[in-house]
């Protein structure tokens, strides 16, 4: 691919500026950018094409020419793909990624909001309130792309900040929520314009005495066996993972290294994890989304488990261990449904084990009306 010099006859009806500017009032969490069909925005999970011309290849980059400089087009010519931050004062931050596809280029933008959202308002529940008060381990924030991890953590951190004196360090990709200084100190470090990979500044944020580190995510072995050695000498360590379950999650971590080595990270891992939240974010009824949530905590039992090889069994210690705050993302899909969020379709698809669901819920329709079923309403 040549580098882009703009030209007149290349441009669109609409601006960039005025096709993200939109995004806030449409609810979009997404706006794609792809020749051959209009600008579509992704809204709540359905991507809807706008009234507009089809864009040709040349439309896209001059869209793109208005926020992408020289530096950051010879990227994009060297690797074929990149990932940016951009902001429009008074609307929101962008996180963008664009990519050659077909021999043209294709953008999609991830919308952030200025202001972090604020935990109670997110619909997490209130246990997850006790990550922010421990003082060292590894706590993973894990589903897939849009699930909201990063809100998740942008909010964590927050709270962190507002009631602790401490040092945060993070290392994103690119750097998403931006955190103003208030009780703690906060350094965000941007892959590509502060470092050059998240593995890079892993092996120096230990001599910028962090108490908290964010790492964006844990992408391979590297990251990964630092930020177990971070957590493990005393750090309090967030990061995230494109998992689906705890157990999974588990099982990730350790499957990433030999064979040889894997007693030791057991070893570590038991050690370190204090809490591993899988999400989800679904289909409200009535429209917008609601998020779903999986909590793991790093209770003995747990560890024990991690030690002995038997993640199969995490599952078991989680559906008992409502006093430590877990739930399991069946159970609290569930709760959504009993209480009207979701719908017994949107339940049944985003569930782990739909002989899991029946058993639930047979068992509580069978239930003595004398008999207690762990209420989860507050959640």
């Amino acid at each position: 691919m040549e580098f882009y010099e703009k030209c007149e006859g290349d441009k669109y009806v609409r601006s960039i500026n005025d096709l993200l500017s939109v995004m806030p009032k449409k609810d979009a969490s997404d706006l794609h950018l792809v020749a051959g069909v209009p600008p579509c925005y992704r809204i709540d999970k359905e991507l809807l094409r706008e009234d507009l011309p089809p864009l040709n290849p040349e439309n896209v980059k001059y869209l793109l020419s208005d926020i992408i400089g020289p530096e950051d087009w010879n990227k994009l010519e060297q690797n074929f793909e990149l990932d940016f931050s951009y902001a429009i004062p008074g609307i929101a931050r962008y996180r963008g990624n664009v990519m050659v596809q077909r021999g043209s280029i294709a953008a999609v933008f991830r919308a952030v909001p200025f202001e972090i959202p604020e935990f109670d308002k997110l619909g997490l529940p209130q246990e997850l309130k006790a990550l922010c008060n421990l003082k060292r381990g590894l706590v993973l924030v894990t589903g897939p792309t849009g699930s909201g991890k990063s809100t998740t953590l942008a909010s964590i951190i927050d709270i962190i900040n507002r009631t602790r004196k401490l040092n945060i360090v993070t290392i994103e990709d690119p750097i998403e929520f931006l955190h103003k200084h208030k009780l703690s100190t906060v350094r965000q470090r941007e892959i590509g314009g502060d470092t050059h990979s998240f593995a890079n500044a892993l092996r120096h944020v230990l001599r910028h005495d962090p108490d908290v580190i964010l790492v964006g995510e844990m992408r391979d072995l590297e990251s990964i066996s630092i930020a177990l050695t971070a957590a493990e000498t005393g750090h309090l360590v967030f990061s995230t993972l494109h998992t689906q379950t705890a157990p999974s999650t588990i099982n990730r971590i350790i499957d990433v290294f030999s064979e040889s080595e894997r007693k030791q990270v057991r070893q570590q891992l038991a050690a370190t994890v204090q809490g591993v939240i899988s999400q989800q974010l679904l289909p409200k009824n009535g429209g917008g989304k609601v998020v779903a949530i999986e909590y793991m905590t790093g209770v003995s039992a747990v560890r024990n488990l991690i030690r002995e090889g038997k993640e199969h069994q995490i599952y078991s210690v989680m559906q008992t261990g409502h006093e430590y705050g877990m739930v399991t993302m069946d159970t609290y899909l569930i709760e959504l449904y009993k209480k009207g969020k979701i719908t017994e379709e949107v339940m049944r698809e985003h569930c782990v084990d739909a002989q899991e669901i029946d058993r639930i819920m047979s068992k509580e329709k069978t239930a003595s009306p004398h008999t207690k079923v762990k209420d989860l309403s507050g959640w």
